[in-house]
């Protein structure tokens, strides 16, 4: 194979080096594998019972990629499901417009599924445990590839001079988790309010009581709020979602980060060490109230995986012209959806009240548009068509 071939320092042992070890690079690695290529894992994992308030919503590619190599979280009798199927969606804008989205219209299990990372990662951790084509390590081997998933402030991009271009949203991200008096059904639930972007993701089950909040606001209302007592920050999101959900409890300590949009300049390149490619938020980051990050990295993974495995017999997996095939298959989905953020966000934190008026005209409209409607439905969910 040419991967073999013999470098300086003898048979080279991997073909690809995965430089980071979160959901993205650990799907990668177990893609690659089951490929039959040689994978080291390069990273450290999260320490035992870190706590992390996150919850990722995917779509239906995503669940088919983590399924794929059976690293989609399974419930146990007895345990709180770690997978909550979301059936229905509902959007509120700041002067009453609403739109709602359903699943069984469309004939679909869910519209997404809001997975708990946690219990993700150790199922992935898992799988790469019983792979044997693949080899954790702590420091980076040579290989004919390296592919940085290190996530958005990835030090092996930066060390290796490739551009990322950051533009701030004036936003930060406040996430937490609550309890709730109210079950929330399975809905999803997201309001635009004051130029703010609030959104509440069900958790453990169809009939949980717990919800996964993520909250974009300006830097010093998100900190004032997460230095705040625990009662006081679910009072706040109880009074700015009208108490849809009953009385809210914080569970846990709140965590928060800028926002951003970010992507590299370039997302593979030639280096002193061999071929690089990028993937996951070390390659873009897009605002979070699509719900789409995770989607993205995975369809990375998914990617870059399906030209390996494509590539014409001769073709060594660090071949530059294969891999600018994944580049140019993956950017122009990010590029698109970060234009759809971009906008969403920039309409949604306009102050001007004619602005303000077409915009929930335009939530209300479009909840009664049919066809077009269901179409954006199916791309949010990954289903293309």
């Amino acid at each position: 194979m040419p991967s073999n071939t013999p470098r300086a320092g003898g048979v080279r042992r991997h073909d690809v080096a995965i430089r980071g070890t979160g959901v993205v690079g650990l799907t990668l690695a177990l893609l690659l594998a089951r490929e039959r290529l040689r994978v080291a894992l390069v990273g450290h994992s999260a320490p035992a019972g870190a706590a992390d308030v996150r919850a990722y919503a995917l779509n239906a590619a995503s669940k088919a990629v983590l399924g794929s190599v059976r690293a989609w979280p399974e419930d146990a009798p007895g345990q709180v499901p770690a997978v909550t199927p979301v059936r229905a969606m509902k959007v509120h804008g700041d002067d009453g417009g609403e739109l709602r989205f359903d699943a069984a219209p469309l004939g679909a299990e869910a519209l997404t599924w809001i997975v708990d990372v946690p219990a993700l990662e150790r199922r992935l951790a898992d799988a790469v445990q019983f792979q044997p084509g693949i080899e954790r390590l702590d420091e980076a081997p040579p290989a004919a590839l390296t592919v940085v998933c290190e996530g958005r402030r990835s030090s092996t991009r930066a060390a290796l001079g490739i551009d990322f271009d950051v533009r701030p949203y004036p936003h930060k991200a406040l996430a937490a988790r609550l309890s709730t008096t109210l079950p929330h059904g399975g809905v999803a639930r997201q309001w635009f309010v004051d130029g703010e972007v609030l959104a509440l993701l069900p958790l453990d089950g169809a009939d949980g009581r717990t919800v996964a909040l993520v909250w974009s606001l300006p830097p010093d209302r998100a900190d004032a709020l997460q230095q705040a007592g625990g009662a006081e920050l679910a009072a706040a999101v109880q009074q700015r979602c009208h108490a849809a959900l009953g009385d809210m409890t914080l569970l846990g300590a709140a965590q928060s980060w800028p926002l951003e949009r970010s992507v590299a300049r370039q997302w593979t390149a030639r280096t002193e060490q061999g071929m690089v490619a990028l993937a996951g938020d070390a390659a873009h980051a897009v605002h979070p109230l699509a719900g789409q990050g995770l989607n993205l990295g995975l369809a990375d993974a998914a990617e870059l995986a399906r030209v390996l495995a494509g590539r014409e017999y001769w073709r060594e997996v660090g071949d530059a012209r294969l891999l600018r095939r994944f580049e140019r298959a993956r950017a122009a989905d990010v590029q698109a959806m970060g234009l759809v953020t971009d906008g969403l966000f920039g309409l949604f934190s306009h102050d001007d009240t004619r602005i303000q008026g077409l915009r929930n005209w335009g939530l209300s409209a479009f909840d009664r548009s049919g066809p077009l409607k269901r179409w954006l439905v199916r791309q949010a969910m990954g289903q293309g068509t």
